[in-house]
């Protein structure tokens, strides 16, 4: 909520300080219930909930704010609150489907509040980034896409690991090496990259899963 309050107020760098913020603390909490074996209902529903407004609400506003300054006076910028709506669907969904305990389905929440809050970072780095975060109709139609990616059918790498053999685990030990890469010589600029390169390899690896299934079965 003291995300949307800074955005509204115009300052969109600090909303994306706050989703970080939130994306450790969520790691954390769910990491210390682990430790302390402390599960219960009520802390499930306040997690999708909390994850509800910090990376659906929150981005949501992001891209609400840059419309208006390109579209004034216009309805469209309300078409950013689309984002929101597909984060209520995939926290839904993720929470009765059991197809996701080593794999995700659909672009996680936390992933893509991260893409769209740091946006303004990687247009302060390139210039191309600038002019494509400049034009509005791209912006709806990068925003809608990765919106539809939350609930689409597509299997994505969880960061989960069996065992730690670089041939069961080279998706994620390549996603892990290259986000690192983006963040560490772009900072907060080079995450939109990273999630998008996490996307591209988990498609990857969905082609070669499928590649060797057809082998087996032939």
């Amino acid at each position: 909520m003291a995300g949307i309050y800074y955005v509204l107020g115009g300052n969109l760098f600090y909303g994306a300080y706050f989703i970080f913020a939130a994306a450790v603390l969520d790691f954390l909490d769910g990491f210390v219930a682990r430790l302390l074996n402390a599960y219960s209902e009520i802390g499930k529903q306040l997690d999708s909930l909390a994850d509800l407004v910090t990376f659906g609400v929150l981005p949501a506003f992001i891209v609400f704010t840059l419309l208006q300054d390109i579209f004034p006076g216009s309805y469209l910028p309300f078409l950013a609150f689309f984002i929101g709506t597909q984060s209520a669907i995939r926290l839904a969904k993720f929470n009765i489907d059991t197809r996701q305990s080593d794999r995700f389905i659909g672009v996680p929440t936390p992933a893509n509040g991260l893409l769209i809050s740091t946006l303004p970072f990687m247009a302060e780095r390139f210039l191309w980034a600038e002019s494509l975060l400049a034009n509005g109709w791209f912006l709806l139609a990068f925003s809608f896409f990765f919106a539809l990616l939350m609930t689409a059918e597509l299997p994505l790498i969880a960061l989960k690991f069996k065992n730690f053999g670089f041939k069961d685990n080279k998706y994620r030990y390549l996603t892990i090496a290259i986000s690192l890469l983006c963040v560490l010589i772009l900072g907060m600029g080079g995450v939109p990259l990273a999630i998008i390169s996490y996307v591209g390899l988990s498609v990857v690896e969905n082609l070669e899963n499928r590649n060797v299934q057809n082998k087996e079965l032939i």
